[in-house]
């Protein structure tokens, strides 16, 4: 790719809208270290993605640190290295998922719940957590860090077709058509997964809801998806 396609406004923006979800997910706390990747698909079809580089914290990455990998992982644009387990993940659930944006963190409270017999949130519990209602998928098959092909499609193929994945003893991973709906599912998750993890340390009995009431939460929330584009401005406006 020629630096000025790279630097076409389209690609511009998609860049802009990584960079502002890793600073918005540094600045809620969902950041770990150097470590975990976003990453948006270009809609052209090539397979080809950005992806945050190797080495940065969440809060200084800015649309300039942002770099382009093919589907291989190989690096075609940008000033920075792609770090493997990068590679690995995101182009297995681009390729294999069809998913636009892939969000990946190992974020406290819903990793929590990762190390825990059920693996996942409770979808039947806080309003929150019923958006998530039929959209979650588990991989409870923990196998080490993904620093191969192999293990990249293992995880997409356990996450099949849901949007929302909950991997066993490891994190999470969170997809959506935007950047913009992905964060906001991404946020939401967390605190969904915070407030069962708080509920549950109380040791009071706890009272779910019945499912056909989180299924009709659910598509109510996928049904006013504007509140996730403000969501994500005023974050722009604030960040």
């Amino acid at each position: 790719m020629h630096d000025a396609d790279f630097r076409s406004s389209a690609i511009t923006r998609l860049r802009t809208d990584l960079a502002l979800a890793l600073r918005a997910a540094a600045h809620h706390g969902l950041a770990e270290g150097v470590c975990n990747h976003f990453s948006v698909e270009l809609p052209d079809g090539s397979g080809r993605f950005l992806l945050n580089p190797r080495g940065l914290l969440w809060a200084e990455v800015q649309a300039d640190d942002i770099v382009l990998v093919d589907t291989h992982g190989n690096a075609l644009a940008g000033r920075h290295p792609v770090e493997p387990t990068a590679m690995y993940i995101h182009a297995a659930i681009h390729r294999l998922c069809g998913q636009a944006v892939v969000l990946h963190t190992h974020m406290p409270h819903a990793t929590a719940l990762t190390c825990t017999s059920d693996r996942a949130l409770d979808t039947t519990l806080s309003q929150n957590a019923m958006r998530f209602h039929g959209r979650v998928g588990i991989d409870p098959a923990y196998n080490g860090l993904a620093l191969d092909a192999a293990e990249g499609e293992r995880i997409a193929r356990a996450m099949g077709r849901a949007d929302i994945a909950f991997l066993g003893n490891h994190g999470v991973v969170v997809c959506g058509p935007t950047v913009a709906w992905a964060y906001d599912d991404l946020y939401y998750l967390e605190r969904a997964c915070m407030v069962e993890v708080m509920a549950r340390q109380t040791g009071r009995p706890l009272v779910p809801v019945d499912a056909a009431l989180c299924a009709r939460v659910a598509s109510q929330v996928q049904g006013e998806r504007m509140q996730s584009d403000l969501f994500f401005e005023a974050l722009r406006r604030r960040l």
